[in-house]
């Protein structure tokens, strides 16, 4: 428990500093080709809706068996050879799980276009973080945009990991993210993934339940320490928390809008088609591209956080193991 416990602070500093490396191989990349592939192969045997569930709940145990299973059978050979090669293998698993730095680094790629008044490529940066039609979207609806992307991924690219990897290191890690990418690929509500990627969906709701609502109260407790609107934050937050087709997708975004006093998600065109979609928010005042870095200090404070309240716990009960072994 110490060992994986100094693995997640390193990994935790490591992602703070280094972000993503798009040179460097990342295990979530290779996760996603794994789901490409195996959704190829089963789709040749799946000719009805009935096959498709079947062949959907096939690929995500096998997806799962992989991903978990071989950074498990890592971390146990690596720690027959020294302690410490899996603290470093585990280090490096625990910063490719987590995304905070990343996640700042792209949506400021879109604030940087917006302030040098850039807006096809503005356009074109935020078109690689949302799944919206963008070609068409103003700065107001860039920045919203961006801003939704980062409150909504607080979670689970960021807290939710965070959540799983205390609870059991790396491998729990991987079988968190591994849910989160295939619910990311496969998991639409539309005729080519309803039956195929149900399974994926009703998975991630399931592992996001309980960290979607964390992180949505410890954003609020985030916009206290950063002076932001922090009553208006709880208020928004009880009231819109559901205002989205997944059950936990919300969470965050309300706090978020709630805590800068603007008003996100409503109407957006997915592949050419409108759809229409509730508000988040109260619309006080305009949205603003420095609205951008105000959502990504909320994430790196709620990030922060999180960290150090699971750190804690997670130091309480390794000293109350030692305890009882004394």
């Amino acid at each position: 428990m110490k060992l994986t416990l100094l693995s997640i602070c390193i990994g935790f500093v490591l992602d703070l500093i280094l972000g993503d490396p798009h040179f460097f191989p990342h295990p979530i990349r290779l996760i996603g080709s794994m789901i490409t592939r195996l959704e190829i192969l089963l789709r040749k045997h799946a000719k009805t809706n009935h096959t498709e569930y079947i062949a959907g709940g096939i690929l995500v145990i096998l997806v799962l068996l992989i991903s978990t299973g071989l950074p498990l059978i890592l971390l146990i050979v690596a720690n027959g050879v020294h302690p410490f090669l899996r603290v470093g293998i585990e280090a490096i698993f625990c910063y490719q799980l987590l995304a905070t730095k990343s996640l700042k680094v792209e949506s400021m790629k879109v604030y940087t276009s917006l302030k040098n008044h850039n807006l096809e490529e503005a356009r074109y940066h935020v078109s690689m973080i949302v799944g919206r039609d963008t070609k068409n979207l103003t700065d107001i609806g860039i920045s919203k945009a961006a801003i939704e992307t980062v409150a909504e991924n607080t979670s689970d690219g960021s807290i939710a990991p965070l959540i799983y990897l205390f609870i059991g290191g790396a491998p729990l890690g991987f079988f968190y993210k591994a849910v989160n990418t295939m619910d990311s690929m496969i998991g639409y509500k539309n005729d080519k993934y309803l039956y195929f990627g149900r399974i994926a969906a009703k998975l991630d709701d399931i592992l996001n339940y309980i960290p979607a609502r964390i992180s949505a109260y410890v954003m609020i407790l985030a916009s206290f320490f950063l002076r932001y609107d922090v009553k208006n934050a709880y208020r928004i937050y009880k009231r819109d928390r559901y205002n989205h087709a997944s059950p936990n997708s919300a969470h965050t975004e309300s706090v978020c809008a709630g805590a800068l006093r603007i008003q996100l998600a409503g109407n957006a065109y997915y592949f050419g088609k409108l759809y229409e979609k509730p508000y988040i928010g109260d619309n006080l005042r305009e949205i603003v591209y420095e609205d951008i870095k105000n959502a990504n200090k909320l994430l790196y404070k709620t990030a922060l956080l999180s960290f150090l309240f699971l750190f804690a716990i997670r130091l309480f009960i390794i000293l109350l193991f030692d305890a009882i072994a004394l």
